[in-house]
């Protein structure tokens, strides 16, 4: 699948970049008919510690689910973003084959 990731007020490093590919990739193993995902890394200027923001867009067919975390590290909210959208996924295909 085609993860389209943009970071903002920052320079995301390779390794977070592949870490997301393979996190989102995942997803294909509970929904086979996603179309694209596009992820937002953002850090927010705040002195509280959890300042880093994901939020991925993932557009399947007739809908698109989004899901937004804030964490203190950008590892912890793709795992926690993940697990959420594994639930809308499947959700989805429960009703289509309902």
């Amino acid at each position: 699948m085609k993860v389209n990731t943009q970071s903002v007020n920052f320079h995301a490093d390779q390794k977070l970049l592949n870490f997301i590919q393979t996190k989102m990739d995942k997803l294909d193993m509970y929904y086979d008919k996603i179309i694209q995902s596009d992820v937002y890394l953002k850090v927010e200027n705040t002195s509280n510690k959890e300042n880093k923001i994901f939020e991925a867009k993932v557009s399947v067919p007739g809908d698109s689910f989004v899901v937004k975390k804030q964490c203190k590290t950008f590892e912890e909210g793709v795992d926690s973003a993940i697990a959420s959208l594994e639930r809308q996924l499947k959700k989805r295909k429960e009703k289509l084959r309902a």
